[in-house]
């Protein structure tokens, strides 16, 4: 079983990151598990939110504390919390950031991938939402799912025009990571 923790801040689209998360690894073939944890229930307040993938059902339902995958939506919260706290030896972080990429060497045998998801989501959606860009780029570094798998997710959570914005979005954080550090 390999479980994952999603940092970001209320109204972020922690929620539907893991929802889509787990439609994408349920649609390639696996089980899955999501579910959001609260603290303070108001907009911009920190929150996390779980998955966790299997080839077997999963009956384990509570937080994640020791994950394999992290995935930070807001960077800011790097600074108040130990976001890496509990990770695994071999983890990969997925870390939405502004920067320009930073293909990863390994520290203490993790890999961590910053992606500009917000950047990338202005472009193809106009608003910096970059969640289902951060799930691309997830795919990408993981191949926990395919990029096929979690467009069709997408597709099935929006409708119109906003699910083939965000399939597009998707796309192209699965081709951040391919073309910048998995050559």
């Amino acid at each position: 079983m390999k479980e994952i923790r999603i940092h970001a801040r209320a109204g972020q689209g922690a929620i539907t990151t893991a929802a889509l998360l787990g439609t994408a690894a349920f649609i390639g073939g696996k089980y899955a598990l999501a579910f959001p944890h609260f603290g303070a229930e108001r907009m911009g307040a920190p929150m996390n939110a779980f998955v966790r993938l299997s080839d077997q059902v999963i009956r384990l339902r509570s937080q994640v504390y020791e994950p394999d995958y992290l995935i930070v939506l807001d960077p800011s919260l790097m600074r108040g919390f130990d976001v890496f706290e509990g990770f695994r030896p071999g983890g990969v972080a997925i870390i939405n950031h502004h920067e320009k990429v930073q293909c990863p060497k390994p520290i203490q045998n993790i890999k961590v991938f910053t992606v500009p998801g917000n950047d990338i989501a202005t472009e193809v959606l106009g608003r910096p939402i970059g969640n289902t860009t951060i799930l691309g780029a997830f795919a990408a570094a993981t191949n926990e799912f395919g990029l096929e798998s979690l467009q069709q997710a997408i597709l099935e959570r929006f409708s119109g025009e906003v699910a083939k914005k965000n399939a597009e979005a998707a796309r192209r954080g699965y081709e951040y990571i391919k073309e910048r550090c998995l050559r």
